[in-house]
């Protein structure tokens, strides 16, 4: 006679995130490669994710990885001709729930605390009343230096979040702080402001 199988308990997923749209831009930053993991966590949780890259992010993952990773369609600029919307980037800042970038370069930092609008990411953000997350990534001497530290006091002053970075593994070799956040801590944050 068999013995029976053992019952395996199935454990609950928490969906504390069901039914948020979450807008996630992605920066040119080596952690790019980490975006995946982040999309798959937000949806386990019930997040329906839609990325937008900028022109350097897409040196590091491709549009067609987060599409097929988020099932929606991924924004790079404001000239698609395949674009459901009047006017792209208002809407995209009013439909979402939470603006995230992550990874957050250095570069898109100082273009955001800099009130620029040069390319669909920034416009987003200028464009939006809704909470902005920013989790930088970057060198431990770019994230430290004098210049970047005073744009992510000037963002925080403006009202956006940042998701401080930890020490980490860094692509020079070095184990130091600019690693971006797990995603457990980004998904933490997120809760906190809806």
């Amino acid at each position: 006679m068999k013995s029976p199988r053992p019952r395996v308990k199935k454990q609950r997923l928490s969906k504390s995130l069901s039914g948020k749209k979450i807008l996630l831009i992605v920066s040119g930053s080596i952690a790019a490669y980490k975006t995946g993991d982040l999309i798959h966590d937000l949806k386990t949780q019930g997040a329906s994710v839609t990325c937008v890259m900028t022109e350097c992010a897409k040196h590091f993952v491709t549009p067609l990885v987060l599409r097929a990773l988020s099932g929606h369609k991924v924004y790079e600029d404001f000239f698609s001709s395949d674009t459901p919307y009047d006017v792209l980037h208002t809407s995209l800042a009013e439909e979402h729930d939470v603006i995230l970038a992550a990874p957050a370069s250095a570069n898109f930092l100082a273009r955001l605390a800099a009130g620029m609008a040069n390319d669909l990411a920034s416009c987003i953000v200028l464009a939006t009343r809704k909470p902005v997350l920013l989790a930088p990534a970057m060198n431990d001497q770019m994230y430290r230096h004098m210049l970047t530290q005073a744009n992510l006091k000037k963002l925080k002053g403006a009202g956006y979040q940042i998701i401080e970075p930890i020490e980490g593994h860094l692509v020079c070799g070095k184990e130091a702080v600019g690693h971006i956040s797990d995603s457990q801590t980004v998904i933490g944050k997120i809760r906190q402001v809806l």
